[in-house]
């Protein structure tokens, strides 16, 4: 009986390591296979990721904001936005001010809410309708030379930001896809125009 009590934690480590090598070797090609699509540059692109990382590590490696706030990074081009829940707006000043000391944040777009951290089942919700209208960019069709894979779509309180790098006649057409998801409360758009 104690074999099969070890074994299923046994089993259940090996799967979760297998699974985080196999999401290393996917993340790896499918970043690569971005860089293709994206209007940025590689270094831009490696850039965000590593401004992300370091908003990362201040998050959790600050004990009252670990323990206190939900809050999100996301990193476009250099601009940082900002998203979640902190109950006081010290903390939140807090996490602005060092991330702000990041290299290459170019501007910080700050939609952190005064609040308690949100629920599992809205952060759910919210993931749902990220991937429900990352879809409904797939279905984008009649804009000339549009790629889906430049719309970076964050989603937090059913309120959905959109960055990348967009041409003016993208911007009306991807907002409007984005509208009629269903769930979405509002869309806030954070896009650079390129010619």
């Amino acid at each position: 009986m104690k074999f099969s009590y070890l074994l299923l934690p046994t089993s259940a480590l090996i799967f979760s390591l297998l699974s985080g090598c196999a999401a290393v070797a996917v993340g790896g090609a499918t970043t690569g296979v971005a860089v293709v699509h994206d209007r940025r540059t590689a270094g831009t692109v490696i850039d965000d990721q590593a401004i992300e990382l370091k908003a990362l590590n201040i998050f959790y490696g600050v004990k009252t904001i670990r323990l206190n706030t939900h809050v999100n990074a996301t990193s476009y081009n250099g601009l940082l936005l900002l998203t979640g829940e902190a109950p006081t707006e010290q903390l939140r000043q807090n996490i602005i001010q060092r991330v702000s000391r990041i290299p290459k944040v170019e501007k910080i777009h700050n939609e952190i809410i005064i609040a308690a951290p949100s629920s599992l089942v809205s952060r759910s919700s919210d993931s749902l309708i990220t991937s429900k209208s990352k879809v409904a960019l797939f279905n984008v069709s009649h804009i000339k030379g549009f790629d889906p894979t430049r719309v970076k779509v964050v989603t937090e309180n059913g309120v959905v930001y959109l960055m990348g790098l967009l041409k003016q006649h993208e911007v009306s057409p991807v907002i409007e896809t984005i509208r009629r998801v269903g769930g979405v409360q509002r869309v806030v758009k954070l896009f650079e125009i390129v010619t």
